[in-house]
């Protein structure tokens, strides 16, 4: 097998898969109202600057293993083609091999919007398959309030996200300013240091 990395390619958003079954609906209106506010030029420059990176999967399938909110607000907004980056070809294994090795290395989240386990059959088979997870859509925004700093930890905005799941009931996501405030004040406890990026309580 030759190292793929930096191979970039060119492929239909329909095709792409996800590996993860959920994300944060709030974060891709956030994308879409960006994208509304650019020209046609600087669109097209978006798309050819933002690489999707991938695995190449069972069936000549590319898996996405990033950019799961970019693909979904693309997507809602009629793009049809976008990059790719290859970062590795396991086109040649069976799926149970397939997924035990995503796994692995972390590039799949088969975890629903109630944050419980679910089958790798269970993800959805394209990018507008994508369920919205509030907590998800909580952790983004906290995040970008400096609740936590960003890490490299995969899937980090998900414990985030399961976190708040079992502290904050879902009625009060309804007030978006309001769930804020209190995402801040929990991110801020000792008892949310076992997260990635956490930054403790601000003086």
């Amino acid at each position: 097998m030759h190292p793929l990395h930096h191979h970039v390619i060119q492929a239909k958003l329909e095709d792409l898969r996800p590996t993860q079954v959920t994300i944060g609906f709030v974060e891709v209106a956030s994308k879409r109202a960006e994208w509304e506010k650019l020209s046609k030029k600087a669109r097209k420059q978006l798309v050819a600057e933002h690489w999707f990176p991938s695995v190449l999967g069972p069936k000549g399938r590319y898996f996405i293993i990033d950019h799961h909110h970019l693909g979904k607000a693309l997507h809602e907004e009629g793009q049809q083609d976008v990059k790719l980056t290859v970062l590795k070809d396991l086109s040649w294994l069976d799926m149970t091999t397939f997924w035990r090795v995503m796994e692995f290395h972390q590039w799949v989240h088969p975890y629903d919007e109630q944050g419980r386990r679910v089958g790798f059959d269970q993800l959805p088979q394209k990018v507008s398959g994508l369920k919205d997870d509030p907590y998800r859509g909580l952790a983004g925004l906290a995040r970008n309030a400096g609740a936590f700093a960003k890490d490299l930890t995969p899937y980090s905005e998900f414990l985030w996200a399961d976190y708040f799941r079992a502290r904050l009931p879902k009625k009060t996501l309804k007030s978006e300013k309001s769930a804020l405030e209190q995402a801040l004040l929990l991110a801020s406890h000792a008892e949310a240091s076992y997260l990635p990026g956490w930054v403790g309580r601000k003086t």
